[in-house]
């Protein structure tokens, strides 16, 4: 089993999300890998400053999901099946000058009505950061999120 710890960032104002969309034409929220030795916190800032060009401030941790990915349900074939653990931040934009992420795999960042997110082709992931916005579960954990039609690992 192949193992990720990354850190997530959910920018929600005037009732918009930030949403990173990636070449694998996946609507995403900022946020990636956590390198060895770096703290998720550390981590939510760096990532949405490489994929947004913008200045994030952490307001509050907002929870942590884990979820297994099928090895028959990966995006590459033929891996193994993957853990992934995700650390979500409920962030504040300081910079509000979007661009697109120089030699990488962010295509766009947009600030999308949180109305129109269920009409898009997105991660599991921004269902789960919008639930811990939404709901602020004492625990940090909210039920899975089904993955299907829109909504992919």
């Amino acid at each position: 089993m192949s193992f990720r710890l990354a850190a997530y960032a959910v920018c929600i104002e005037d009732g918009r999300v930030l949403l990173a969309h990636h070449v694998s034409q996946n609507w995403t929220l900022p946020g990636g890998r956590v390198e060895h030795a770096e703290d998720p916190f550390d981590a939510v800032i760096r990532e949405v400053a490489e994929e947004t060009g913008c200045d994030a401030v952490v307001e509050r941790l907002l929870g942590v999901d884990s979820r297994v990915i099928p090895a028959a349900e990966r995006a590459i074939p033929g891996g193994p099946e993957h853990q992934n653990v995700g650390v979500f931040y409920q962030v504040h934009i300081t910079g509000v000058q979007l661009r697109t992420e120089p030699n990488g795999e962010t295509v766009e960042s947009v600030w999308t009505p949180i109305p129109d997110v269920a009409c898009l082709r997105r991660s599991s992931l921004v269902d789960i950061g919008l639930a811990l916005a939404q709901t602020v579960p004492e625990t940090g954990h909210v039920a899975p999120v089904q993955v299907g039609g829109l909504i992919q690992h």
